[in-house]
């Protein structure tokens, strides 16, 4: 657990956790905890044992904001886009008058990028530190989605050049990903419309007109996750068409390839009948002249077929 004084975006690091208690004469307190320092925290700041059970549960959270006499609880979710697979890591915001508390189990790159922010703004009131935490977890959802669309740009060249089946995989998992955060994003939105339309007295009436930039950015994600679904939809169509063309190709060649051996091998079937009177079959270097004939036909039928653009 880490406790830190915030003052114009200034850090001063504080030792005893009991002095957060009284409100500092300037700034904020800013305490930065895992889900084990909550049993510290909870007597201290009076947390709801509703909101401490949410932060310990192995479920997955919905986001939401749930207000309580001296605080608010809001559970944010950070994204995430490692090895093609996408991870959200629950946030948990513990906001009072006088400080905020960050509750995570995994540790979550917003918080370390949250710091200059707050220097750059000379930061010194929790409401407004939620507000530049919210933001950057919102643009992070943009960060994800250009990747996830590269990567669905790239798999569609791939697919138009290659057809494998490993691509059905990538296609089932990638669209089963976008599908579960398109689910999240709801609540999502939902508790960033809160933030910006509820009349929250821990929350500067003129702060939430700035929430309303968020909650636009938020509408935009989830517009965008909803075109990536209907492109998953289109790859996967691409992906089947593919095939079926690969198909028809390799069935084209066989069919000119069975054409081609068809004469020559009715010309074999003649000569190889046990009949003594057959044209040429006791003609001196007769086995030459068909050989050679069989060899022009062969060659002649597939350059035919070559110019004709069926092979």
């Amino acid at each position: 657990m880490k406790i830190r004084h915030v003052n114009q975006g200034v850090f001063t690091a504080v030792e005893d956790i009991h002095a957060t208690v009284v409100p500092p004469a300037q700034g904020f307190y800013w305490i930065d905890a895992d889900v084990d320092d909550l049993s510290v925290l909870q007597p201290i700041f009076s947390i709801h044992e509703l909101a401490v059970e949410d932060c310990l549960s192995e479920e997955e959270q919905r986001p939401k904001i749930e207000i309580y006499e001296s605080h608010y609880f809001i559970v944010i979710n950070s994204i995430r886009f490692d090895d093609e697979e996408i991870f959200l890591r629950a946030l948990n915001i513990f906001l009072g008058r006088h400080y905020i508390i960050t509750v995570t189990k995994q540790k979550i790159n917003e918080l370390r990028t949250l710091k200059p922010i707050l220097l750059e703004d000379q930061v010194s009131r929790p409401d407004r530190f939620l507000y530049h935490l919210v933001d950057i977890v919102v643009d992070n959802y943009f960060l994800v989605g250009d990747r996830i669309e590269a990567r669905i740009e790239s798999l569609e060249e791939d697919i138009l050049v290659h057809t494998k089946k490993s691509h059905l995989n990538e296609i089932i998992g990638l669209r089963s990903e976008i599908l579960w955060l398109k689910k999240v994003l709801g609540p999502q939105k939902e508790l960033i419309a809160t933030l910006n339309k509820k009349d929250l007295k821990l929350i500067d009436d003129q702060l939430q007109k700035y929430f309303s930039d968020i909650y636009e950015n938020a509408v935009k994600i989830a517009e965008t996750f909803e075109t990536y679904r209907d492109l998953m939809g289109n790859l996967r169509e691409a992906y089947q068409s593919s095939l079926a063309n690969r198909a028809n190709e390799i069935m084209r060649v066989f069919t000119a390839l069975t054409t081609i051996f068809m004469p020559l091998t009715f010309i074999t079937g003649i000569y190889g009948m046990n009949f003594d009177f057959i044209p040429g079959l006791h003609l001196h270097g007769g086995s030459y002249i068909l050989l050679t004939f069989m060899l022009l036909l062969g060659f002649g039928m597939f350059f035919i077929f070559r110019k004709k653009e069926w092979l």
